[in-house]
């Protein structure tokens, strides 16, 4: 990685662990390099389980932003480590990353364009059997 692309990744990080409840949208790249410095990163798909069936990032959980008790499942995630969230397109997710301000997440990354960007940069996905 570039030293340029560190620098504002570093930057990135200390802004947001010093704001309070905001989300930041970061390209795929740096989402990436965000969750490697997260020793469990909570990785949450907000899409429909049709659309995580057809693939996913590795290691990210199913938590459908469409489903009624949504704002109740959050809340077993820890609000105090980051929590790194996406969709198809970057539209559900940055509702998402709404809510989980509201409800207190410190440390919330959205993926900028979706499953869809990380997919444009050959980056890798899981597809289940």
């Amino acid at each position: 990685m570039k030293t340029a692309s560190r620098l504002s990744l570093v930057i990135v990080i200390c802004f947001a662990a010093c704001r309070s409840f905001v989300t930041t949208t970061l390209e795929s790249e740096l989402f990436e390099e965000a969750m490697k410095k997260v020793a469990n990163p909570q990785l949450i798909d907000v899409r429909t389980p049709e659309e995580f069936k057809e693939g996913h990032l590795p290691g990210a959980i199913l938590i459908d932003i469409k489903e009624p008790d949504f704002d109740k499942v959050i809340l077993n995630l820890d609000a105090e480590q980051p929590v790194f969230v996406y969709c198809r397109s970057g539209r559900r997710s940055l509702k998402a990353a709404k809510i989980l301000e509201k409800n207190k997440f410190r440390v919330v990354y959205n993926l900028a364009g979706g499953i869809n960007a990380w997919k444009g940069k050959d980056k890798a996905v899981t597809i289940p059997e």
